[in-house]
């Protein structure tokens, strides 16, 4: 192993570089990164050059990467002794609309006082450049107090994560044998719910796909073909209500082949998270959870797959009213996948199951809207437990495995493309308005986020 500095130096450099931070950070934040939207191309392009920049200040072989889309950077540290690890982030950013919510300009960053602590407000300042900039810090810190930076590490940092990485897996594939690691650090993720520290371990998979029925050739009065002829939309209405029985259990045939149950270890340790669905549900304007009967409510939005209606269309729907039978319905569904559940199989068994519920003389159409496994780390890997360890010690309560309803793909592209998993360490805060008006990102999650990867990076250092 490499020679780790002690963590203390490590810590009273952050703590003294901070009001320096948290300058750099605003200045990446003033720049308009918005990935989507083709007239802030060159602003995109210019957020890579700042980053690949700051690398190169601290020694990194830093470059821009060309894709058909907007460049990657990818840097990297000398090669020496110790673990080879791959960090991830995105510095494109979400549109700003609707802009007159916003209570200052988006690109135009300050640190405010608030009853719980000072925060930084700006497009991206939680998702993802603030988090980014933790890998940065720490970074920093390391060649402030031992004058060489980590060895062996990898940057990927991404301009188009906010507009559907259409890159990203042709220049994983492209590049795999250089960006191959022995694990990855993904810091696009956040805090459990009460401010505690928290690695997720596994993430749901999706699979979404919209349905098109179409019946008679026009939309037909119901005084006359009402009983007679095809009603697209009940007929649509039936098959998806037909998915989900008494129980809340999705009735698709193999639809569960994969699904695991919880280890004892797990089930324990999100017990003692203390989940109150109830309580989480209030926050929306409701209070009863409705998901399969006998699971706890942290089940329902980490381990367990669900089937849901997104939107549905047809028919009329102007002011008024007016009595037909529409030519044709829409629908868009989705289903969040766990564990080793296979989006090809469960999109076979859906078409299979919907065109049995549609008259000979209807037809229906699909439209696939993406597909991506579950994924699962091992957290048998030593790494996990030293970082778990690092990170209760930062912020003095014990950190906690968790997982996550949403989707990550790049974690599973990560898995698939270059064989390894990945460690989701974000300091995000429910409360940050991420994709919303006035963004923000604790001072106190960018200040010990990168104290906690100070502690993480030496750590794994030492073994």
């Amino acid at each position: 192993m490499t020679s780790a500095p002690e963590t203390d130096l490590l810590l009273e450099r952050l703590d003294a570089g901070l009001p320096q931070a948290l300058s750099r950070l605003q200045d990446f934040l003033r720049i308009p990164s918005i990935s989507t939207d083709p007239a802030h191309a060159p602003q995109v392009r210019q957020a890579a050059e700042w980053l690949c920049g700051q690398l190169r200040e601290l020694g990194f072989q830093a470059d821009l990467r060309e894709t058909p889309g907007h460049p990657m950077v990818v840097a990297h540290s000398p090669e020496g002794a110790g673990p080879k690890l791959l960090f991830y982030g995105h510095y494109d950013v979400q549109p700003v609309d609707p802009l007159d919510l916003w209570d200052r300009p988006p690109f135009d960053p300050v640190i405010e006082e608030t009853p719980a602590g000072s925060v930084i407000r700006a497009r991206g300042a939680s998702d993802d450049k603030g988090q980014l900039m933790t890998f940065v810090e720490a970074f920093r810190a390391w060649k402030e107090v031992t004058g060489a930076l980590p060895p062996n590490l990898v940057l990927l940092f991404e301009g188009e994560e906010e507009s559907g990485s259409p890159s990203l897996r042709p220049f994983l594939h492209e590049n795999r044998d250089e960006l191959r690691a022995d694990i990855a650090m993904i810091c696009d993720t956040g805090m459990y719910a009460d401010g505690r520290p928290a690695i997720t371990t596994q993430l749901r998979g999706l699979y979404g796909e919209e349905i098109t029925i179409r019946a008679a050739d026009r939309d037909l009065h119901s005084g006359s073909f009402g009983g007679l002829a095809a009603n697209p939309l009940q007929i649509l209405c039936n098959a998806l209500a037909g998915l989900k029985d008494e129980n809340g259990r999705i009735t698709l045939p193999g639809f569960y082949d994969g699904v695991d149950e919880l280890s004892p270890e797990l089930r324990r340790d999100w017990e003692a998270l203390g989940f109150d669905a109830g309580g989480f549900l209030s926050g929306v304007g409701l209070r009863h959870p409705i998901g399969e009967r006998g699971r706890s409510g942290l089940e329902m939005v980490w381990s367990q797959p669900t089937f849901e209606i997104n939107g549905m269309s047809g028919g009329y729907t102007g002011e008024g009213f007016k009595t037909v039978l529409p030519a044709t319905a829409s629908a868009k569904v989705s289903f969040r996948l766990v564990g080793r559940q296979n989006p090809d199989r469960i999109r076979d068994a859906f078409h299979a199951y919907m065109r049995a519920h549609v008259p000979q003389d209807c037809r229906i159409e699909f439209a696939p809207h993406g597909g991506s496994p579950a994924s699962r780390m091992d957290i048998s890997d030593p790494a996990f437990a030293a970082a778990k360890q690092a990170l209760s010690e930062e912020w003095g309560r014990e950190a906690a495995y968790i997982g996550a309803g949403g989707s990550i793909p790049i974690a599973g592209d990560f898995k698939q493309i270059l064989g390894m998993d990945s460690m989701l360490i974000g300091f995000a805060r429910d409360d940050d308005r991420i994709h919303s008006p006035n963004e923000k990102y604790d001072v106190a999650s960018f200040a010990k986020g990168a104290r906690s990867w100070a502690r993480i990076l030496t750590a794994l250092h030492r073994g």
